[in-house]
């Protein structure tokens, strides 16, 4: 059992851990850091003292979550923040809504289109129905000019959280970070 962050005495090391893992970058998306994304869902202290890490994959079977624990238990050592536990969460489900506006900034500038609307999910850490109906959203805008005049060429564009498009005005191919 975990007690809440608010209520523990030492919320400055916990506040310490929130800083030290704001500069944990993803390991594919180097631009965005794990927070903004939405992928660290909590930092708290456990009844036997230790710090407990939580973080979730942006789907069950990303690659990249065994280097994101590693990241992060070395930014924890880095700053001396031991004992610690990271745990890996997957229910709730991780959605695109958890994305910080910053972090969809980020990945404009840096060429990947940052999913458009919402997918009207339950505040963090509260259980989301998941449907399984397909819905039409409009074609991203091209993250390189603007132009909303794009097209899908390939439903896994870099990694399997991203599709492939290609901007008609300015020709260039993008990623587009799909909404979940």
């Amino acid at each position: 059992m975990t007690t809440s962050n608010a209520l523990h005495p030492d919320d400055a090391t916990l506040a310490r851990a929130w800083t030290v893992l704001e500069s944990v970058p993803d390991p594919e998306i180097p631009v965005v850091s794990i927070r903004e994304l939405g992928i660290l869902r909590d930092v708290r202290r456990a009844d036997d003292g230790a710090l407990e890490i939580v973080i979730t994959p942006t789907y069950s079977g990303c690659p990249a979550m065994s280097q994101i624990a590693e990241d992060v238990a070395h930014a924890l050592d880095d700053a001396d923040l031991k004992p610690y536990r990271i745990a890996t969460v997957l229910a709730p489900a991780w959605t695109t809504d958890w994305m910080t506006t910053e972090a969809r900034e980020k990945l404009r500038a840096y060429g990947i289109a940052p999913p458009t609307g919402n997918c009207g999910s339950p505040a963090p850490m509260q259980e989301k129905v998941m449907r399984f109906v397909p819905r039409a959203l409009p074609a991203p805008a091209c993250p390189r000019c603007g132009s909303a005049h794009t097209e899908r060429l390939a439903q896994f564009g870099s990694t399997a959280c991203k599709a492939l498009y290609r901007c008609l005005d300015c020709r260039e191919p993008f990623d587009y970070f799909k909404p979940y």
